[in-house]
């Protein structure tokens, strides 16, 4: 599907702030409310807006430690190890990715200590080959 550049542009809104009231959005976007709502119940309809989540504030956030943890798996095993990471909460975020490494997770926790112990069950994962992490040090922006 093809979307136009003020689906776009509602799209970018809604990711700064999906709460945000829709005469907002529209007086942001020079469109009218009700044109506002339409879109957003046909993108939400299409499938292209899945659904909505939480944004934990900022001032929460900068007390975590987080990492982007590398992982390399062995053939025939990324179906399991996809899931064994999709049930551990800590896992923000995973992602297939080419190169060197088969997936890139993002890792959040309260400690060095609690990170350490994060990496160390996702290394021991049957089908884990080896894993690589990076602290994050600061988040410049996120959309």
């Amino acid at each position: 599907m093809k979307l136009t550049s003020a689906d776009e542009a509602l799209l970018s809104l809604l990711r700064e702030n999906a709460r945000a009231p829709t005469a907002e959005i529209a007086r942001r976007l020079q469109l009218s409310r009700t044109t506002v709502q339409s879109r957003i119940e046909r993108l939400e309809r299409l499938g292209v807006i899945a659904g909505y989540t939480v944004r934990v504030g900022d001032d929460f956030e900068r007390d975590r430690v987080s990492a982007l943890i590398m992982i390399t798996v062995y053939p025939k095993q990324m179906p399991a190890v996809v899931e064994a990471l999709r049930q551990m909460p800590e896992v923000r975020s995973l992602q297939s990715v080419s190169g060197i490494w088969d997936l890139a997770a993002v890792g959040m926790v309260p400690t060095i200590g609690d990170m350490d112990a994060l990496t160390d069950r996702i290394g021991a994962l049957d089908g884990v080959e080896r894993t690589t992490s990076s602290l994050v040090l600061s988040t410049k922006f996120e959309r």
